[in-house]
């Protein structure tokens, strides 16, 4: 799959997009990220991509020439403009604090194309004719603010490239949270006994039958405590046993055995 990232700052992606498993899919020719930095196609001698907003104001707002340039170059498309619409068969996506927020289906989504392109935003904000006629798409990772969108595009190539085949091992990407609306089960590894706890002896039993109960219970009682929001969504699709695994959990998520520990910032003063 093929990435482009239109960013001022392409020294930030080193790092991110070298090592462990993206660093590995790279090397293997499973993903194929391209820089492209914007300030190649500033303008003047100084290379200005930025100018001061129209009817005054705090901050600078990015200019559309160089993000137009940009675009049309590094992912050879024919000129936009009034009369000539964005023509791309791949989603061209402005990461920007006024999108869609991203999430594991979007990614899914995502994750079906040959070929994505993320523009990272930085200033103020960016020249309206960029956002409505430059991109074809503008996601959020959250309701915060960046200084510039490298950072959101990271975690958007790392959520969409781990769900393309050979990228991660052949289970991975299936049992995690939000690949279906539930958080994932609680994980343990030796030792069996630490320091006084134990790890539940089920999972100990090698009876894969029972484990996977147990994994599907202790999933549906996690996301009922710490996110109901999901279970709402899931709730109508779960089949009977499911469905009696809940009303089982439901039985006893306030008692004190099962109730998860509230932590605040005072935990840890």
């Amino acid at each position: 799959m093929r990435f482009d990232i239109l960013t001022l700052f392409p020294e930030m992606f080193a790092g991110p997009f070298g090592e462990s498993i993206l660093g590995r899919a790279v090397a293997q020719g499973l993903l194929d990220i391209r820089l492209h930095n914007i300030r190649e196609w500033g303008l003047g001698r100084h290379r200005q991509v930025d100018d001061y907003p129209y009817g005054g104001g705090a901050g600078m707002v990015f200019r559309p020439e160089p993000l137009f340039a940009a675009l049309e170059a590094s992912l050879e498309l024919p000129p936009i403009s009034a009369e000539a619409p964005l023509q791309a068969d791949f989603p061209v996506i402005l990461l920007s604090p006024q999108g869609e927020v991203f999430n594991q289906q979007i990614a899914r989504e995502l994750a079906s194309y040959p070929r994505l392109a993320l523009v990272c935003g930085h200033y103020e904000g960016l020249d309206e004719r960029i956002c409505r006629y430059a991109v074809n798409r503008e996601l959020s990772i959250g309701d915060f603010v960046l200084t510039g969108g490298e950072l959101a595009a990271m975690v958007v190539v790392d959520a969409v490239a781990r769900l393309i085949p050979q990228v991660l091992a052949e289970d991975s990407a299936g049992e995690e949270s939000h690949t279906r609306p539930l958080l994932e089960y609680p994980h343990y590894t030796r030792p069996a006994e630490f320091r006084g706890w134990k790890a539940p002896e089920i999972l100990l039993s090698g009876h894969h039958a029972k484990i996977a109960q147990w994994r599907l219970k202790e999933s549906l009682r996690r996301t009922l405590q710490r996110r109901p929001d999901l279970l709402a969504q899931i709730e109508p699709d779960l089949d009977k046993s499911e469905r009696k695994l809940l009303e089982e959990v439901r039985l006893v998520s306030n008692t004190d055995e099962h109730r998860e520990p509230q932590r605040t910032t005072e935990d840890f003063k």
